[in-house]
């Protein structure tokens, strides 16, 4: 069996981390702001520390946050593993570069496999399956959606013909 860590003990992660997080983020906007004044650092510290331990006396705000970090530290990665695709594809000056229509391709195909890439991630693939494939309505919607996409390739088609 594995041995529980520091950081994974309840103590450090439901109250030492939510602590410094809000006492950081508190300290560095009235530092940032001045509302106190300038040069005031003991205030802020103070008024930062009684703000962060009646944070993470109350529950529900210490979730909310605690989601919210998560959501972001995900969104991050997902963005970082996007943009780093992004790049390959585009390319600079110096090095390997695709124009036109296969740039465009490539990256429309990079932005499908980022999202399928997260719902894998996630797991969320069974339940995303059922809701948009396995409904009443799933073969009616998929059928219009098709039509419609095409009817405006067709158009974008023979606009960009004309000109």
């Amino acid at each position: 069996m594995a041995q529980e860590t520091f950081f994974q003990n309840w103590i450090f992660k439901d109250y030492i981390l939510p602590l410094i997080f809000v006492w950081a983020l508190v300290f560095g906007i009235l530092e940032k702001t001045k509302i106190l004044g300038e040069d005031k650092k003991q205030l802020n510290a103070i008024i930062s520390i009684v703000v962060s331990m009646i944070f993470v006396g109350v529950l529900y705000p210490k979730q909310v946050v605690g989601n919210m970090v998560l959501f972001m530290a995900v969104s991050l990665v997902v963005i970082f593993v996007l943009l780093i695709m992004y790049g390959f594809v585009t390319g600079d000056d110096k090095g390997f570069k695709i124009e036109g229509v296969f740039r465009k391709i490539l990256v429309v195909i990079i932005f499908i496999a980022v999202v399928l890439a997260v719902i894998w991630a996630t797991g969320a693939k069974v339940e995303i399956l059922d809701l948009l494939f396995r409904q009443e309505w799933s073969e009616t919607f998929w059928t219009n959606v098709l039509l419609v996409l095409a009817v405006v390739g067709v158009l974008y088609w023979v606009i960009k013909e004309s000109k």
